[in-house]
């Protein structure tokens, strides 16, 4: 169970408790999950009944309960408990139970993991200036935003340049809107997108232009293109990379994936089992605040701990070791990994190679 499946559980628990008249408040567009701070209690929490405390007139306690009877009861939650003022605290069922599951949503879904219609309500327009960072902003925030279910319109002031067509950006309309729109104002690239295709080529032009948060100015310097470790782009491509020859050489060595079923994973795959199972979460904080840096900062950090659980468990086996169970759950989770890396490149339009 994902943060986002959490989130939904919860407000799933709070219509019920509404429609069933014990508790009277205005449902809320999405209720946010967190993981437990250090020292806290459970897996995740969230301040759900504390939001709700005022409109339904009750005690943030009183509200906890009601809604903990409800959430307790759904699949893949082991414990619900109400700690402090009136926080939720989940405890997930076993952990093996639960890294099955993300695996499976992994694979089962590809690249739309994380991908939800948590948004589906929300009509946009994203309008910005004739400049390239702001354009190609736009472009991924709406692919965030769409990816969540929203329907979202691009316009610009005045005309497109020609080369962002290069960079995948596309424009709806442009001109001066008849209403004034809250516009993307990122600090401009200080170059055109002509001038950035010349020097970087597409890929890491994008990337340079999302990585950095939108109020930083851009690095758009030559070590986007080196080809070592030092490169955050190069790093995130060559661990989907590397995730893709894994499956490859599994392939030749005769054995396939196979999440792990009964046993939990090794201590070392837990930050990548981890960073897995919050990257819908991570998609759809981008989306909401308008943040595609936030996206890129995700994928750095599932390169970072693909490579740290490769190196200490490594999926395929060496010399004359025959392949077991341990190299089938291991090599599953290398391949959502990969599978993870290619999505949120895709969604930042920028091309996952198979081979580096």
């Amino acid at each position: 169970m994902t943060p986002a499946d959490i989130s939904r559980t919860v407000l799933h628990a709070v219509r019920r408790a509404v429609d069933e008249d014990a508790l009277r408040a205005p449902v809320p567009a999405r209720v946010r999950v967190e993981r437990t701070r250090p020292g806290g209690s459970g897996d995740y929490a969230c301040a759900v009944a504390l939001q709700l405390a005022g409109p339904a007139a009750l005690p943030a306690l009183e509200v906890a309960r009601i809604l903990r009877e409800r959430v307790a009861a759904e699949p893949g939650v082991g414990r619900v408990e109400i700690t402090g003022p009136g926080f939720l605290s989940f405890t997930l069922d076993a952990p093996a139970e639960s890294d099955r599951a993300v695996l499976d949503a992994v694979r089962e879904q590809g690249l739309a993991y994380g991908h939800g219609d948590a948004l589906r309500d929300e009509i946009l327009q994203l309008h910005h200036a004739r400049e390239v960072r702001a354009a190609v902003t736009a472009h991924a925030v709406r692919r965030l935003l769409m990816a969540q279910g929203a329907r979202v319109r691009t316009t610009c002031a005045p005309e497109p340049d020609p080369d962002w067509a290069r960079l995948g950006v596309t424009v709806d309309a442009h001109g001066t809107p008849p209403v004034p729109l809250p516009a993307l104002r990122p600090v401009p690239a200080g170059a055109t997108a002509g001038e950035l295709l010349e020097r970087l080529g597409p890929d890491a032009t994008r990337w340079g232009l999302l990585r950095t948060a939108a109020h930083d100015r851009p690095a758009l310097g030559p070590e986007l293109l080196v080809q070592g470790e030092a490169n955050p782009l190069f790093r995130v491509r060559y661990a989907h990379a590397r995730a893709r020859a894994l499956t490859r050489g599994a392939a030749l060595l005769g054995f396939t994936a196979e999440p792990a079923a009964t046993t939990a994973y090794d201590a070392a795959a837990r930050p990548l089992l981890d960073l897995i199972a919050d990257h819908p979460g991570a998609l759809l904080a981008g989306a909401r605040h308008r943040a595609p840096d936030r996206v890129a900062r995700q994928l750095e950090a599932v390169a970072h701990a693909f490579f740290d659980f490769h190196d200490s468990c490594p999926p395929l086996p060496a010399g004359d070791e025959k392949p077991s169970a341990a190299h089938r759950a291991r090599l599953a989770l290398a391949e959502a990994a990969g599978t993870v890396l290619a999505g949120g490149l895709s969604l930042l339009g920028i091309r996952a190679p198979e081979h580096l």
